[in-house]
């Protein structure tokens, strides 16, 4: 086994372990691995494992790794997600381009984002970013404001509104972790109450550090890069995974 292939199978038993403990089923949490500053080379050996689901935070990287590896033909496809902030500049390619958005956290951008959408492809899959725990230089909607992005997001045809993601600031301790996902948690409840919508099932949150009070809480899809793909140099710029 490679190393990447190694680190993919410690991750997916991390959840596995992580679903046991709390009483889940290990297919109730999808892994996303998030391959920011990888290359399509590193992207193509875990895929090749038959990891399917990749996050991308910087657009235009994502799309480069997108069109390489289309050459692939992997069977099944890969499925991308842009989990970096989308700039109004940037829409176009992501609705071109990738299949999921979890960042969307304005009516403006989700609008931009249904409008470019090609007709030929399928919804644009779509999760709101909350910024659940009030940090004052993050992105996201507030808590309290969610609800109303979430039922104008619904209406625009040319997306499908999946969930929630959330990106609290770091906290020490499973017991502290645990609570602030178990507020996205419960928010996530609240609005998929209010919604009544089969398609409103993903609540992504959880990374490397801190996905098994994640998984604790009720999050259904983890991010996870450092511990598939190895460390990162940023400038500047926290990771998303």
């Amino acid at each position: 086994m490679t190393t990447l292939s190694q680190n993919l199978h410690a991750v997916r038993t991390r959840i596995a372990a992580a679903c046991e403990a709390c009483g889940r089923s290990p297919q109730s949490v999808q892994l996303l691995a998030v391959s920011k500053t990888f290359s399509a080379s590193d992207v193509a050996e875990v895929a090749a494992c038959g990891q399917r689901d990749f996050g991308e935070n910087y657009i235009q990287e994502g799309v480069d790794k997108i069109e390489s590896l289309s050459a692939y033909h992997f069977v099944p496809a890969l499925v991308w997600h842009c989990i970096g902030p989308i700039q109004s500049n940037k829409t176009k390619w992501v609705a071109e381009h990738f299949d999921w958005a979890h960042t969307v956290d304005r009516l403006k951008i989700a609008q931009r984002l249904n409008d470019q959408r090609p007709a030929h492809l399928p919804p644009l899959q779509v999760c709101l970013q909350v910024n659940i725990d009030g940090g004052a230089t993050k992105s996201g909607v507030t808590p309290a404001e969610v609800l109303a992005l979430a039922i104008d997001v619904a209406k625009l045809p040319k997306l499908s509104l999946r969930g929630l993601m959330t990106l609290p600031d770091p906290v020490d301790g499973f017991e502290a972790q645990v609570a602030v996902h178990t507020r996205a948690r419960a928010l996530f409840d609240e609005v998929r109450a209010v919604l009544n919508s089969p398609h409103f099932d993903t609540l992504s949150t959880g990374m490397t550090s801190d996905l098994e009070a994640a998984i604790h809480a009720g999050s259904t899809m983890v991010r996870v890069g450092t511990a598939i793909f190895g460390g990162r140099t940023y400038a500047g710029e926290r990771p998303l995974g």
